[in-house]
């Protein structure tokens, strides 16, 4: 792991590669990691001996058609790139942040401290946008630090805490959020919208969500010191109309109904309101209601930190595979890695400075941003021959 002292001098390396104008156009951030190998070759099979003994076996994934990871030699490379605001404007992806670590650690608790540093170097937190690799883990090592920092969290859940999991107060627990008794299963268990969905099935898949976040308590009070807040019932508040809260019984019929309330009301049914402690939904519990189309839209900001990685791994500008640094050790790899960011963010606002002055020439002349060509080659293209 990276000593305090190299940490802030990376911090700071980064953090002056980018543009003060940068600096506040946006607090969003995409976060991942990536695998960066060791230039020294790995032990031979049955001893330990090696030239770099701070490198170890680590996983990534790889294109190939089995689900299976593949095996490396090397560090653990995590990095949050700038992602533009939900209503704010697009700014361009710079790397903000970055750590490395020996793969013989979790990279995920290895990077939280980084990120929950930043406010204390006047960088507040905003949106922090992550895979499930990331919400997985345990509440301690990355949701519950990042709440404390003041960041937003936007990310997707693993299979196995999508769904009912358990209920507190009678309300089920499901996809971060708590629900009414008597919400249907099947709903509840709903996953995020396929890639190659169509139209109609997105609309179809949208309105199943909206439908569902009408059996979510609502919630009457921020989060207070100590992380709890309050809840009350959806038929208490007008959201559904339920025989146990005659009240909502006086609602217009548009409203989803509760047919079979159960036959014993559980304390959430009973009570005006519910405290919900900070330990429920810790790890899911997010900025959007997972998998509706807000989550889906703002989620849809996290490739930036993919495309991050793919343009530090460039071969035609900067490329960090194995040998392009043959120093080995922790301190002299991650200075080498923070410097080669800090070039890519200078590449980056090279590119995002000409494509602005470019779209200004062309709002002069009363035309349309310029967009990218469709290089992608299609059947017909091919049927119709060359020109």
């Amino acid at each position: 792991m990276p000593s305090g002292w190299l940490r802030r001098i990376c911090d700071g390396l980064l953090e002056a590669s980018v543009p003060d104008q940068f600096k506040e156009a946006s607090s969003s951030l995409a976060v991942d990691w990536s695998d960066l190998g060791s230039f020294s070759r790995p032990p031979p099979h049955g001893t330990s001996g090696r030239a770099d003994p701070e490198a170890s076996w680590g996983h990534r994934k790889n294109n190939l058609p089995h689900d299976e990871d593949e095996l490396f030699f090397g560090h653990y490379l995590p990095a949050a790139i700038t992602a533009g605001d939900e209503q704010g404007p697009s700014v361009p992806e710079l790397a903000r942040r970055m750590t490395l670590s020996s793969c013989r650690h979790d990279p995920v608790p290895a990077f939280a401290p980084v990120l929950t540093a930043m406010p204390q170097d006047g960088i507040p937190l905003g949106d922090v946008l992550a895979d499930s690799g990331y919400s997985h883990r345990i509440p301690q090592h990355w949701a519950s630090p990042l709440r404390a920092a003041g960041a937003a969290l936007v990310q997707d859940l693993h299979p196995h805490d999508r769904g009912p999991r358990g209920t507190h107060a009678g309300a089920v627990i499901a996809n971060g959020n708590l629900y009414c008794p008597a919400t249907p299963r099947k709903p509840l268990e709903l996953g995020p919208l396929a890639r190659t969905a169509t139209l109609a099935q997105a609309a179809q898949h949208d309105a199943k969500t909206a439908e569902t976040a009408r059996c979510k308590p609502g919630r009457i009070a921020a989060d207070d010191a100590d992380g709890y807040h309050r809840v009350q019932c959806p038929a208490a508040i007008g959201k559904v109309r339920c025989p146990l809260r005659p009240s909502s019984m006086t609602l217009d019929r548009d409203r989803p109904e509760i047919l079979t309330p159960p036959e014993h009301p559980q304390v959430c049914c009973t009570q005006q309101t519910v405290t919900v402690p900070p330990d429920v939904n810790a790890k899911t519990r997010q900025k959007h209601d997972y998998p509706s189309a807000a989550w889906r839209r703002s989620y849809a900001r996290r490739s930036g930190a993919e495309r991050g990685f793919a343009t530090a791994k460039d071969p035609a500008a900067n490329d960090i595979s194995r040998g392009w640094c043959r120093l080995m050790g922790l301190a002299p790899l991650m200075l080498f890695t923070v410097a080669l960011l800090a070039v890519r963010n200078q590449r980056i606002l090279a590119a995002w400075n000409t494509r602005q002055e470019e779209n200004q020439r062309r709002a002069a002349k009363g035309l349309p941003p310029k967009t990218r060509k469709r290089r992608r080659k299609t059947l017909a293209g091919l049927a119709a021959g060359p020109p």
